[in-house]
């Protein structure tokens, strides 16, 4: 597992990526919410009232960074987060910056 320090503007944030093979599960935590690739499940965190948002690769290809997580594209923001003003389009770094 490779953990970094995400300096955003007001606080920092935890990222995170967890090998499992060729595929790896990247995902940014605040304390109010998280950021992550395809693979997790923003629905299941809605059904328990916590902010989530699925990113997909800028460039077409899969998030393997914590990097490719920043500059990613939100497609899926749960109620939780669209309450926060987390929406589809916005980059994930703008996305992790609401919370």
């Amino acid at each position: 597992m490779i953990h970094e320090i995400i300096q955003l503007s007001r606080k920092v944030a935890d990222g995170y990526v967890i090998s499992l093979g060729y595929l790896k599960l990247v995902c940014a935590v605040t304390d109010r919410g998280m950021v992550g690739c395809g693979a997790y499940d923003v629905g299941a965190l809605d059904r328990h009232g916590y902010p989530a948002a699925r990113v997909r690769s800028s460039t077409g290809g899969l998030i393997a960074t914590v990097d490719d997580l920043l500059r990613g594209e939100v497609f899926e923001a749960n109620s939780a987060a669209r309450r926060l003003g987390i929406k589809e389009g916005m980059s994930g770094r703008e996305a992790l910056e609401l919370l």
